[in-house]
């Protein structure tokens, strides 16, 4: 259920039906739109009379009930508007939203080494890129493929960082690892494998670095809404949307099936920004190119994209990686629709990098 205010509605008028919705056993969460205040009250609102919460102030403008079962994450529950995600760098806050330019993620599958990671955060920050990918920790289908340095990597990671400006994005597995995860990444990835760890989830959403949630690889839309319900519940806002391709019947061409469609579909059902992996969506780096740049010109806030200095020599995902050289001419060609869409960032600077 929404509370929307008037117009001007006093702070000291919102501070106080929050204090009254808090004692009737309501959670309340002040949201502060682009011209309104709106309340969101989670709870047992099943039985409770809209009529009777609008008349208990003259500053209410309207109540409605969210209908979906996903609430906090529920367009309807920001009355429309969009949430933005805004992540301190290095390089200063890079915001992700449907109305802040476009943020390209770009780097490995996993950090392999110091010299190969700060490579490739070099080169992918003079293309564009404002953060750096890189797995320290890697869930893998096969127990004998590799997994990643672990901790170790971590600091490699962090020394890319220092080299760059680069915001950091690296994915974690096990809640046991929160905390050194945490003291490195700018932004925490929940993978496809662990979006139905709502254990996981709980405590993610519980700490206060924004949270990239990847789609499962067989989930519905409904189902990863309400993976991101979980996050959203335990107090992150900040969560990011990312498709990285789904599991269909036919894997024979294309290691999955990269569901464009989720973007306007979930314009019109969350909130949340939303994020495109095209790498693992296809998992050929020849299709790469043009699935980036078709996600862009549906609507994309940002794009993941797997970039290894060799990958015919990369630990993992090597066939789906991007060059260096080839990312910087993938950058020129979706500069061409980010700026026909008015979602194109100013140019880099590579004087120094």
């Amino acid at each position: 259920m929404i509370v929307v205010m008037k117009i001007g509605a006093p702070e000291a008028e919102i501070t106080r039906l929050t204090e009254e919705f808090s004692s009737w056993n309501l959670n309340s969460e002040k949201i502060v739109g682009k011209h309104k205040v709106v309340i969101g009250l989670v709870g047992d609102t099943v039985d409770m009379d809209p009529l009777q919460i609008q008349e208990s102030s003259p500053w209410i403008e309207q109540v409605l009930r969210v209908e979906k079962p996903y609430k906090r994450t529920s367009r309807e529950y920001r009355h429309g508007e969009a949430s933005e995600v805004i992540v301190p760098t290095p390089n200063g806050a890079v915001a992700f939203g449907e109305h802040h330019p476009l943020v390209v993620v770009a780097g490995p599958c996993s950090v392999e080494n110091e010299a190969m990671i700060v490579e490739t955060a070099r080169r992918v920050k003079a293309a564009g890129a404002q953060f750096l990918r890189g797995g320290a920790f890697k869930p893998r289908t096969s127990p004998y493929a590799f997994q990643g340095h672990g901790e170790s990597a971590l600091g490699l990671l962090a020394a890319a960082r220092e080299a760059t400006g680069l915001g950091i994005i690296t994915e974690l597995m096990d809640a046991a690892d929160l905390e050194i995860v945490g003291e490195v990444a700018d932004v925490i990835q929940i993978g496809a494998r662990n979006m139905h760890n709502f254990s996981l989830l709980k405590k993610v959403g519980a700490q206060d670095k924004p949270i990239v949630l990847k789609r499962g690889m067989s989930a519905t839309i409904e189902e990863w809404l309400m993976a991101a319900e979980y996050l959203l519940a335990a107090g992150n806002p900040n969560v990011i949307l990312c498709e990285r391709g789904i599991r269909t019947f036919d894997n024979k061409y294309a290691r999955n099936t990269l569901d464009l469609s989720v973007i306007p579909v979930l314009r019109s059902l969350t909130h949340l920004p939303i994020m495109i992996d095209p790498s693992h969506g296809t998992g050929r780096s020849e299709y790469v190119p043009s699935m980036a740049m078709a996600a862009i010109a549906a609507g994309t806030d940002s794009l993941m994209i797997e970039v290894h200095p060799n990958p015919k020599k990369a630990l993992s995902d090597g066939p789906q990686s991007l060059t260096p050289e080839r990312f910087d001419r993938l950058m020129q060609e979706l500069s061409v629709i980010g700026k026909a869409t008015g979602r194109w960032f100013a140019e880099p600077a590579t004087v120094g990098v």
